[in-house]
């Protein structure tokens, strides 16, 4: 028992207590782990998923993962974890497998094999995490300010064809909203990103591109509102759709063209969905004050995409990284969360990469493995927590600034935290 638990073979057991500080940085420096054991140090491909605690036997790598792998690369320079050569060693080695898998237009497949890059699952040629890749690509990229490495991830970012993500390959000549993906056996998926999501930052990479789409595009997808309790916010019940592309844009103390400023829309979310588990803490022994965060993830039955309010799918089961990563809205109540998990379940959750992808205290069930995107995730939101500094150089990268443009984002003076959702 005490060997399934160690983390690593010189750490005590039992485990330690941690002030919060302490373990902010081991939460974020665990992270790093997972994408610098979990890539494959040839191919260049991050798994999807790995055990916490135990060798494992997964070959399934994420496009998405490997993006947070290349941005985690920065990070761990900056901190002190890695030299500057180890990092740029496997940046390059990380471009020049992704530069060489099988793609359509420049968008690869969702899921590829770890060794060998063949597409895995039947999975799609996505938009959302071909975004990802790219995002990850740019900020290390510009981080490093390496010619040869900025060559091979401009090269990728070039030929990405966002019109024809955005028409269909053509038959839809006046589509304003991209289409998340395409299958070689069935076409172009149906779903679209036409309604408030994750999908932000994917748009500035388009209007931002060398072939960029056109502007108009960011005003065409649907931006409904919801109210919870006191709190105004874009509906959407997982906190990652709230999360994902602020690591990347510092959208604080800016309104887009539109009105929108979406950092308060995403805090809201945070204390609206705190509210939320509280207000069911009777019936969860999972939740309370301190312990909340519903987003995709791992459960009991299975993935599923937990999350409150505005829709509601939920059944105990905890997230740690989705507290962690509202950070950058809630660092107060996050931190308590952090430090109240740890403290309360780090017996049963806590593993080599950290916490463990989630836990349901009501089914006695506390997940084994960790996914590799929710940790990328919140090692970029501890970073901007501590530094802002994945926002200072991503402020600095061209396409995004020429992205944020074409949205109108416009920098308001205001205080967030004490600004409407939407000024008209």
């Amino acid at each position: 028992m005490a060997e399934h638990l160690l983390l690593y073979a010189d750490e005590p057991y039992p485990l330690p207590m941690m002030d919060t500080q302490t373990l902010l940085e081991q939460l974020a420096k665990r992270a790093f782990d997972f994408f610098w054991r979990e890539t494959h140090p040839d191919s260049g491909f991050t798994k999807d998923r790995a055990h916490n605690h135990e060798r494992d036997r997964f070959e399934v790598s994420s496009i998405a993962a490997s993006g947070y792998a290349l941005a985690s690369l920065p990070i761990a320079v900056r901190r002190g974890w890695l030299s500057r050569t180890e990092a740029l060693r496997r940046a390059h080695r990380m471009m020049d497998g992704h530069l060489q898998l099988e793609h359509q237009r420049g968008w690869l497949y969702h899921f590829i094999h770890w060794e060998s890059g063949k597409r895995m699952w039947q999975s799609e040629l996505s938009s959302i995490d071909t975004g990802l890749f790219v995002m990850g690509a740019l900020f290390a990229a510009h981080a490093f300010e390496d010619a040869p490495l900025t060559r091979k991830v401009n090269l990728f970012y070039e030929r990405m064809d966002f019109q024809w993500m955005l028409t269909d390959g053509g038959a839809k000549p006046h589509a304003r909203t991209l289409g998340h993906g395409w299958k070689p056996e069935t076409g172009f998926l149906a779903n679209r990103w036409d309604e408030y999501a994750e999908h932000m930052f994917l748009y500035v990479l388009a209007m931002g591109a060398p072939n960029p789409i056109p502007k108009d595009c960011w005003d065409a997808w649907r931006r409904p509102i919801v109210h919870y309790k006191e709190y105004e916010l874009l509906l959407g019940g997982p906190l990652f759709i709230h999360q994902m592309s602020h690591l990347y844009l510092d959208l604080r103390g800016r309104r887009d063209r539109l009105g929108y400023n979406y950092w308060i829309s995403s805090r809201n979310a945070t204390l609206a969905q705190r509210a939320f588990c509280i207000e069911h803490r009777a019936r969860y022994k999972t939740y309370d004050a301190d312990v909340w965060g519903l987003t995709a993830s791992d459960g009991p039955d299975g993935y599923r995409a937990y999350g409150a309010p505005g829709w509601v799918e939920h059944d105990g089961t905890v997230a740690p990284t989705a507290a962690m990563t509202s950070i950058i809205f809630t660092p107060d109540l996050s931190q308590r969360a952090a430090k109240a998990i740890y403290d309360r379940y780090h017996a049963r959750l806590w593993g080599r990469y950290g916490f463990g992808n989630a836990f349901n205290v009501d089914r006695d069930w506390y997940d084994p493995e960790v996914i590799g995107i929710d940790l990328g995730m919140m090692l970029l939101a501890l970073e901007n927590h501590r530094t802002g500094y994945v926002w200072e150089v991503c402020s600095k990268i061209p396409a995004v600034q020429r992205g944020m443009a074409a949205a109108g984002f416009r920098v308001t003076g205001e205080r967030d935290e004490a600004a409407p959702l939407r000024s008209t």
